[in-house]
């Protein structure tokens, strides 16, 4: 009876929580700890057993390459590779492209994929501009190929360490460093193929060379007003004024006697004869303007040279996968209070917000059109991916300075920890931390850095997920879900298995968290081979490759995410061009995982 209550609880846990993941009501973190907790209370793990994930060596090899992935970043040696493709686009578009998805996939092997991506978007949204290339067509195949990249080396991804740490924890014997490579490029080199033939090509080509305020369709949503002797907001303070509560407007700059104002405190006393810069629906305000004392300056839709000036720029900037901003308004978050900056529109799953901005609640992977003063930029720079995952900024501007000085030191760090793991010297654990701290002692990232660099959700996604694949092992729940698993495939062979296993894993991708898919479905494989009698190695292949190979949804994977907004592309545009691909490496998964990891 106990192991019956064990399996129900389970079972709703694990509904629950795919539910959760996937429509993002509760952030990924949060999500994973209520599994926990919900695990404990019920006693179907153990206190010891709930919290176990912490310092799993998957875990804490996870975090240490959060911290390495940061100091490379910090070192500039990526951003040296990019500048260099970068000036290819002005020669030939091909070889440019080709180029850059190879230096990507290569240096995506093994590093963190998101910090690599986080470079390159700048880079080539500069290049798109030089150019007149579509930058569509350069941020899909960069983020593709930071995947194909992922599948070569147990450290591409973090979702390779988990699988093989989850081995470990059912004392398997844990992927080597190269295991994944040679299947790993038949992939790379199929993904190469595909988008050079026919992917890049199915890309939507959207327009490049124009402006911020085109580009956000602002032209209907700026304007200056004049404040007439007779309107009911002269005398009052712009948070009390019936301007900004009529027309729920942003106030960007008062020009008073010549004199000009940017970014005003809601605190200002308005005056007659004020020139205000807005920021809302023009029709309202010519629907509005003789109740409300105002005449338009002039009907011309603004460009971004009328918002610039040597005190003012425009920026784009991305949300980065499970930053601090997710879930929170740019009200809540005081963005014009902390950084200087107002947010003019926000691109929002595909969709674009240009009123009532301040109360959209942001997601991963919107892009927002930023007002910001000059002498105010550093504030924006600390927002960057240096470390945390916060934010990105799209336009050069934000970039931040790199401790050059330090690549040399970094990359031998790097190559000695695959070394050492690669040749069996020393656990790819051990390796890893031992490699932070060696960059931590020579100053290559200091002791706060390090702490900032590590995706805490992450973290306590992993130890969450982790807890609920012990009390499926516990529970019983992993061999009734294996069971069903044969009997609707098992009477075709493991083949048919693995093939099933690499379509459920690419599906719940597509609408949740690769590393939380691959935690959850890892124990099914495993007591599926354990039933079948087979070795376990080719299951877990199949779960590690499709984890890592979500192409067809813009939240199925972080890279995708972090281009969506940052190259206008629309959710059909991933299907279009990421269905097919993914289509293509199921049928190579489900015959040559086989081969290269017999039963």
């Amino acid at each position: 009876m106990a192991l019956d209550f064990d399996i129900i609880v389970v079972l709703l846990v694990l509904v629950s929580a795919i539910v959760l993941f996937a429509t993002e009501k509760l952030s990924v973190d949060v999500v994973a700890l209520i599994i926990m907790g919900v695990l404990i209370v019920s006693g179907v793990v153990t206190p010891q057993e709930g919290v176990s994930g912490f310092s799993n060596s998957a875990t804490i090899t996870v975090a240490s390459m959060f911290i390495l992935s940061a100091a490379l970043f910090k070192s500039g040696a990526v951003v040296g590779l990019g500048n260099k493709m970068a000036s290819l686009f002005q020669h030939n578009f091909w070889i440019a492209i080709i180029a850059t998805m190879i230096v990507v996939g290569v240096v995506s092997a093994f590093i963190n994929n998101t910090p690599v991506v986080a470079i390159f978007i700048p880079i080539l949204a500069s290049a798109a501009m030089k150019s007149g290339y579509s930058l569509g067509k350069m941020l899909m195949p960069l983020s593709f190929a930071s995947m194909f990249g992922g599948l070569c080396t147990l450290i591409g991804t973090s979702t390779n360490i988990l699988v093989s740490g989850i081995a470990a924890d059912h004392d398997l014997e844990p992927f080597a460093m190269f295991e994944m490579t040679k299947l790993g490029l038949l992939f790379f080199g199929a993904g190469m193929l595909y988008m050079i033939i026919g992917g890049i090509r199915l890309i939507p080509k959207r327009k490049t060379s124009e402006g911020l305020v085109q580009k956000f369709g602002m032209g209907d949503y700026l304007t200056e007003i004049i404040l007439l002797e007779n309107a009911p907001s002269v005398g009052k303070k712009i948070k009390d004024s019936p301007l900004a509560r009529r027309l729920e407007l942003d106030i960007l700059e008062v020009n008073r006697e010549g004199q000009r104002l940017f970014m005003p405190s809601t605190e200002m006393v308005l005056k007659k004869g004020d020139i205000l810069k807005v920021r809302c629906n023009i029709e309202k305000i010519k629907a509005l303007k003789e109740r409300e004392g105002i005449i338009l300056k002039s009907d011309a839709k603004f460009q971004d040279k009328d918002i610039e000036s040597e005190e003012i720029i425009l920026v784009e900037a991305v949300i980065a996968p499970n930053s601090e901003f997710e879930g929170k308004t740019v009200k809540q978050i005081s963005f014009r209070q902390k950084y200087g900056a107002t947010v003019l529109a926000i691109r929002h799953r595909g969709e674009i917000m240009r009123e009532k901005v301040a109360n959209t609640v942001l997601r991963s992977g919107d892009t927002l059109l930023i007002e910001v003063q000059k002498e105010k930029i550093d504030f924006l720079r600390q927002l960057q991916l240096h470390g945390r995952n916060t934010f990105l900024i799209v336009t050069e501007v934000g970039l931040q300075e790199f401790k050059k000085d330090k690549i040399f030191l970094v990359v031998s760090a790097i190559i000695s920890i695959i070394t050492l793991a690669a040749l069996n010297i020393l656990p790819i654990m051990v390796a890893a931390l031992l490699g932070c701290i060696f960059l931590i002692i020579t100053g290559c990232i200091s002791m706060e850095e390090a702490y900032k660099a590590i995706d805490w959700k992450v973290i306590f996604l992993l130890a969450g997920a982790m807890s609920l694949g012990v009390a499926m092992d516990n529970s019983g729940a992993a061999m009734l879900i294996s069971g069903l698993l044969i009997e609707g495939a098992g009477t075709w062979g493991p083949t048919a298995v693995v093939s099933l296993l690499y379509l459920i894993t690419v599906i719940l991708t597509s609408v949740m968290s690769n590393n939380a898919s691959a935690v959850l479905l890892a124990p099914i494989a495993i007591a599926a081979a354990l039933a079948m009698g087979v070795d376990a190695r080719p299951f877990l292949m199949a779960i590690t490759f499709a984890a890592s190979s979500s192409f067809m949804t813009p939240i199925g994977y972080q890279t995708n995410t972090m281009i969506y907004g940052a190259g206008s592309y629309k959710f059909n545009d991933f299907i279009k061009v990421g269905g097919p691909l993914n289509l293509i490496f199921w049928i190579m998964a489900t015959f040559l995982i086989p081969v290269f990891f017999p039963f």
